[in-house]
């Protein structure tokens, strides 16, 4: 049964801070556009406070997130419990893209864990937060993180990333421009 709280209570930050995983949902405003689901490992989430989050987000294959986020503001975060009792947690909220140019962008980036491939920071005002049962989730053992992105990011170095980015990640499957595109990355 869902459950509503006003804001993320510690009880919620502990459990988000033993998620090895989370899910980063958004969409365009056109109905055909396309829903965006991508998975987040790594070190890379910080709550800010009760109503907000961050997450580091590196280069990757598309770059949706940050186009839906631009033309609408609506992100959607979700936690799974894989091991201890079953728990979902989603946090629904607008978002707010922080790129390399952007004044804050220092401030914001001291607080995770230097990785190779740092495309952007995404901040999320939390607008609802919501619990639900988890009962379908399956008991994982995690056997550990993956390095093949930072391995990856680390072989292409700074100006592989760029060109990489300038070719992958300035519009979204949709056509529509991401943060990179209006920063020119």
């Amino acid at each position: 049964m869902a459950k509503l709280h006003p804001e993320l209570t510690a009880e919620l930050q502990a459990f988000i801070a033993q998620q090895p995983l989370f899910f980063v949902a958004s969409a365009p405003l056109a109905a055909d556009g396309h829903v965006n689901l991508s998975p987040k490992g790594l070190d890379c989430l910080r709550i800010h406070s009760p109503k907000q989050v961050a997450y580091l987000d590196l280069t990757g294959s598309g770059n949706e997130t940050s186009a839906h986020i631009l033309e609408n503001g609506r992100i959607t975060l979700m936690f799974c419990a894989f091991v201890g009792a079953p728990r979902i947690l989603r946090l629904y909220g607008r978002g707010r893209v922080i790129v390399p140019t952007m004044a804050e962008w220092e401030a914001e980036l001291a607080q995770f864990p230097h990785y190779p491939g740092i495309r952007q920071i995404v901040l999320a005002d939390i607008e609802r937060v919501q619990t639900s049962c988890g009962f379908g989730v399956p008991l994982m053992e995690l056997v550990g993180q993956r390095d093949t992105a930072l391995r990856w990011a680390e072989a292409k170095g700074e100006q592989g990333l760029a060109n990489y980015r300038a070719e992958k990640n300035l519009v979204s499957i949709d056509g529509l421009p991401t943060h990179l595109a209006a920063e020119g990355d």
